[in-house]
């Protein structure tokens, strides 16, 4: 888990970096607006390896080499795992805590957006649903309505380009992507990069929405003017999309910059052939990994270094509920007890096509029963999740260092 958040992270960072120096400056809205929910889909999903590239380096199987487990009968070393233990219910309980606040003030915010068009007047104005608010507020969007402040819309005091610019929100259906990157949010709460990636898709709706409204009236200063005008009001809600959302010197002149056509088309090529290779790079280091931890070949050892075709079998939980599992039911033979022995012992196994355990042979062995011990622990192992290669089962060896500690 740990490693699939830091390549998310990682991804997200690149994909921004390459937005803000090479995208964020140009007007090609749309493209930029697919860019950056396809930067977040691309990031979170890539790195769970659906889809892999290894099938096209190697056929061969070969031997995995696992961590050293290291094995202590101890008062201490109990004590040691029981904190880890806590340690890791406590921040799972945090995780989850957060995620129910942040649900729960999203549905609240979904909630009140119900309770305002069932309470106040709805009006249908040339095919838009028109809430008309009691409170004084400026005009903004969500889903498919309109809300307005009802004083000001009976009086005419609503100027035309800003409900030309909600309905430009509605027509190319923001509130959808505000949603999704709200449900990341939630989910990935502790990633700051979200924030930055939010603020750069709700810009970029602005844009799109001021490009509509001045290709409907064709009056671009008159529209800045009006936007200067509301410029001072703070008044946003998180989940709609507003008119004065910031309204920066960068906004205005986005309004009068040319649109470069090759430009674009270059830009837009660029950024294609830089995701294609970063899904490449990806898959590549995670190949990488895997041969960068199998040590040198140990004594009686048959490593093959190629596992770039396979995909590794799964212990149920992962490789730590693995490392628990032998812990938990390895039994300190009474003779290397009373003898305070310590001693290492390198035993290999393989995970057959159904994810049954086999070929246990010990390797190397301190005697006083610790590799029997060893061999008899695995044969007690539920099935793994099978190992495949090109989406069909095989068989893979593993090898197992573990180092018997006596009791202190």
């Amino acid at each position: 888990m740990i490693l699939y958040l830091l390549k998310s992270g990682i991804l997200l960072l690149i994909f921004y970096v390459l937005y803000k120096l090479w995208l964020e400056n140009e007007k090609m809205f749309r493209f930029n607006r697919a860019y950056l929910l396809g930067s977040l889909v691309f990031s979170f999903v890539i790195p769970l390896q659906i889809i892999s590239f290894q099938s096209a380096f190697s056929n061969k199987i070969g031997l995995i080499q696992l961590n050293e487990l290291v094995i202590q009968k101890s008062n201490a070393s109990l004590e040691a795992i029981s904190m880890n233990d806590v340690v890791m219910i406590l921040v799972v309980a945090l995780y989850c805590v957060v995620v129910l606040v942040l649900t729960a003030r999203f549905l609240f915010g979904l909630y009140s957006f119900c309770k305002r068009i069932k309470t106040n007047e709805v009006q249908i104005v040339e095919g838009e649903k028109i809430v008309l608010i009691k409170e004084s507020i400026l005009p903004y969007s969500f889903w498919k309505s309109i809300f307005i402040h009802k004083e000001a819309f009976e009086k005419n005091n609503i100027p035309l380009e800003l409900i030309a610019h909600e309905k430009a929100h509605l027509k190319q259906k923001h509130t959808l992507d505000i949603l999704f990157i709200e449900v990341l949010q939630i989910v990935f709460w502790f990633n700051p990069l979200l924030l930055v990636y939010k603020k750069a898709i709700k810009l970029n709706h602005e844009f799109l929405a001021d490009e509509a409204v001045n290709k409907q009236f064709d009056s671009v200063k008159t529209y800045q003017n009006l936007l200067l005008d509301f410029a001072s009001n703070k008044n946003t809600i998180a989940l709609a999309s507003n008119i004065n959302y910031l309204i920066t010197k960068k906004r205005l002149l986005m309004m009068t910059k040319k649109e470069s056509p090759i430009k674009v088309a270059l830009k837009a090529c660029t950024v294609s052939i830089a995701a294609v290779v970063l899904m490449i790079a990806f898959s590549v280091k995670a190949i990488a990994q895997i041969e960068k931890n199998v040590p040198k070949k140990p004594d009686g050892f048959a490593v093959s270094y190629d596992t770039t075709s396979v995909k590794e079998p799964e212990f149920p939980g992962g490789l730590p509920e693995f490392y628990k599992f032998i812990g938990k039911n390895f039994k300190m033979p009474l003779e290397a007890s009373k003898g305070k022995i310590n001693g290492k012992v390198d035993m290999s196994f393989s995970v057959e096509k159904d994810g049954t355990l086999s070929d246990f042979k010990i390797e190397k062995d301190p005697g006083f029963g610790l590799g029997e011990e060893a061999v008899r622990v695995l044969k007690l192992s539920p099935k793994w999740i099978p190992g495949s290669k090109d989406g069909e089962p095989v068989k893979v060896s593993y090898g197992l260092p573990i180092t018997i500690k006596a009791e202190k």
